[in-house]
């Protein structure tokens, strides 16, 4: 402001020594003072220009700065939502193992299994459908070619899946069948002579039996189930030594086997009795 204030005054005498030196135009000392007025005037007006300028950059600069803050400041914000949405998602990765429910939470974690029958598998007594989707147990054995791999003592068949090293599910509707056993075995299972199904002999399995569930492990343990059970889901996770069943319908908890020595190639386990004219049926992959 003072150098406008100065430039002004600069200016106006410019003026008067102009109207001045109207009547004395070859007076040289009037024409080389009106010179210097003007040119002081001007350099008067560019350094008022430029620490106008320069203000208005200080200004700016300090504004970019302060976005500068501000963004630094959210992306250290931001670092730390991902680093605590990472422990927790950590966290729920290392509980969903444990937790008992919501099925179709932990179907996110697994890899879903189209599983069909192994005829090779299946005991004479059992027929499958067209797909080897549905297996029913026949009133009368079936003249089957010999294979090492089919059950004989018990109505058994086989998934024709192998699975080895990897965390996946299946379902199962039982709701036409009056007695089953469901789960998995190892793929070296004996075929013949006395069968117990157990972990000890490679079955991981509940049974449904008499309109009671039970879950095959060494000494049988009872299931309690408020309702009958229609579709079975079961997870596996050989990894962790871990095979869960759930139902399907109120998405509850049934059972799981825990801490398995499964040693090895495991497939999926169907069971039907002789007293049972029903059928187990295999759920198409979502």
């Amino acid at each position: 402001m003072e150098t406008m204030d100065r430039c002004r005054d600069l200016l106006m005498k410019s003026v008067t020594h102009l109207e001045e030196s109207n009547h004395e135009v070859n007076n040289v000392d009037t024409i080389k003072a009106l010179s210097n007025s003007l040119i002081w005037v001007v350099i008067c007006f560019i350094i008022h220009v430029f620490q106008k300028e320069l203000r208005k950059q200080g200004k700016l600069q300090k504004e970019i700065d302060q976005h500068r803050n501000e963004n630094d400041q959210l992306r250290k914000e931001n670092g730390n939502l991902r680093k605590e949405i990472g422990e927790r998602k950590a966290q729920f990765r290392n509980g969903w193992k444990k937790a008992s429910l919501y099925p179709d939470w932990r179907k996110e974690f697994y890899q879903a299994v189209n599983v069909i029958l192994d005829p090779d598998t299946a005991h004479p007594a059992l027929i499958l459908s067209e797909g080897n989707k549905r297996v029913t147990l026949g009133k009368e054995s079936q003249d089957l070619p010999k294979n090492p791999q089919r059950f004989h003592s018990l109505p058994c068949v086989l998934g024709h899946h192998v699975i080895s090293s990897r965390r996946c599910y299946w379902e199962v509707e039982v709701e036409h069948s009056e007695a089953w056993d469901l789960g998995i075995c190892r793929n070296n299972v004996t075929r013949e002579g006395k069968i117990s199904i157990k972990p000890q002999n490679g079955f991981w399995a509940i049974r449904f039996y008499k309109d009671e569930y039970w879950a095959l492990t060494s000494l049988e343990t009872k299931l309690f189930q408020k309702e009958r059970l229609t579709r079975v889901c079961i997870f596996l996770e050989c990894e962790d030594g871990l095979i869960s069943f759930y139902n399907m319908i109120d998405k509850s908890h049934i059972h799981t086997f825990s801490q398995c020595s499964f040693e090895g190639p495991l497939r999926p386990f169907f069971r039907l009795f002789s007293s049972d004219p029903g059928h187990l049926t295999i759920c198409p992959v979502p």
